[in-house]
This record gives C-alpha cells, sequence and structure tokens, in this order.
C-alpha cells in the first residue's frame, strides 16, 4: 500500500507540477514578479494537499514569529525533495533560490524554474560559484528578494551532517543582512533519492534570525550550522516520529 500511494502521489505531482510550469512560463511576460511568485506558491501547496491526502503526510510548522518582515539569508537544512516544495509558501513572493544549473534544464519545470531569478551555480566550479552567490544574491537582497540556501549542497540522509558550505555566511557578511535558520525531519518520511513516501507529520521549524553584524562568515556559519544540527537532532526520528 505504501508502494502504492507512492506512486499515485507520484503520477498526480507530475502532472500539477507540469501544469504549473506551463501556467508560469505563459504567465511570465504579463505578470508582476509577485504574482509568479504566488502562482508558484500555489503550486506547492497544491503538491502539499496530494501529499497528506494521498500519502498521509502532513506538515507542522513551528517558529513562524520568527519570521521578519525584510529579506534574508535562509539556510535550510537539506534531506530530501520535499523541502524544495515546502519551502517556497512560508516566505514572502519574492524569492531567489540557490540550486545547481542543471536543473534549468529539466523539461516544464526547469523552464518555469528559470522564471524565478534563481542563483544557478556549477558545482563543479566552487570559486566561480561563490563568486555567483555573492554578486546575484547581494543584487536579490536589494531587490527584496529573500535569498534560500542549503549550505550542505546535497540531500543527506537521516542522523548525517554534510559540510556547511560559507557563502551563504559570507553573503550575509557581506550585505549586512540576517541569517534565518531552517531545521526539519523531512528524511526520516520522505527519503533521499527515496521513492516511497512514509506517512506522518513532518517537523518545522524556523529559528530566529542570526544577526551577521559585528561577525564574521565563519561565526555566523558555525552559529546556523549549530541550530539546525542540535534542533533536527531533537525532532521526531524514525522510532519516535509518530
Amino acid at each position: 500500500m505504501l508502494y502504492l500511494r507512492s506512486a499515485i502521489f507520484n503520477l498526480f505531482f507530475s502532472a500539477v507540477s507540469i501544469g504549473y510550469s506551463i501556467a508560469i512560463v505563459l504567465a511570465s511576460p504579463i505578470v508582476s514578479e509577485c504574482a509568479l511568485g504566488h502562482l508558484g506558491n500555489a503550486w506547492s501547496r497544491t503538491s502539499l494537499v496530494l501529499l497528506r491526502v494521498i500519502c498521509g503526510l502532513d506538515i507542522k510548522v513551528s517558529g513562524r514569529e520568527h519570521l521578519p518582515d525584510h529579506a534574508v539569508v535562509i539556510l535550510s537544512k537539506h534531506s530530501s525533495a520535499w523541502e524544495t516544495v515546502a519551502l517556497r509558501p512560508l516566505f514572502p513572493c519574492r524569492q531567489a533560490w540557490v540550486l545547481k544549473r542543471e536543473l534549468l534544464s529539466i523539461p516544464f519545470f526547469g523552464w518555469a524554474l528559470g522564471r524565478f531569478h534563481p542563483i544557478a551555480i556549477d558545482r563543479n566550479s566552487p570559486r566561480q560559484a561563490l563568486k555567483q552567490v555573492l554578486t546575484q544574491g547581494e543584487i536579490s537582497l536589494k531587490a527584496n528578494r529573500w535569498v534560500v540556501l542549503f549550505p550542505e549542497g546535497t540531500r543527506v540522509a537521516p542522523g548525517e551532517r554534510g559540510r556547511y558550505n560559507i557563502s551563504g555566511a559570507k553573503l550575509a557578511e557581506r550585505t549586512g543582512t540576517d541569517v534565518l535558520p531552517i531545521a526539519h525531519n523531512s528524511g526520516v518520511f520522505w527519503g533521499r533519492r527515496a521513492f516511497t513516501k512514509r506517512p506522518g507529520c513532518i517537523h518545522l521549524v524556523v529559528g530566529a534570525p542570526i544577526s551577521s553584524q559585528n561577525r564574521s562568515a565563519a561565526e555566523i556559519n558555525r552559529l546556523a550550522e549549530d541550530w539546525i544540527e542540535t534542533t533536527v537532532a531533537s525532532l521526531p526520528d524514525l522510532q519516535t516520529r509518530n
């Protein structure tokens, strides 16, 4: 039954993603950036409803009171594809995500993704990638776009920790912008590269903003990593997820 529900979800999710992608591509020349962002948020919310109805997988968000009223640098734990769907509606409509440039080549989804001012980096060229994050990230923050990064770079299985890339912290240091840390346990239910989605409730926690004032990028990065990893360790795991 778990496999069947996951297969049905994947079928509907693909159809919904293609439909919204076409709508986003067609609408992009004629609507505002914020209107386009709302369309992207609608895709996210629709996908989360499908996940809850078909797979029995819900979401609980804590710490919404920490969301500021200005653009920040978001550093999030990366455990599965779930957070690439679920994070979007948490933040205002103007967002710039740091992502690998190969994603823009995916038919429909990648074409739509390119309409949202992504910072598309080549992970095989770390120096050039850092330069992109700093220059394009600064432009995005000045345009009041929230810059979203997964500092571990790739999805990490529950209980594991990847090396936290310092580019997001450097961007915060350079621009004097706060860092907003995000922790969750999505990998417990929707595993890294896993087909099946387990029923339950994913806990997502928004941390208090970390000020970049009078702090080095290394200190900002360490504070964000410590909070994220400590919080993730406190969330339900495979044994206590219910």
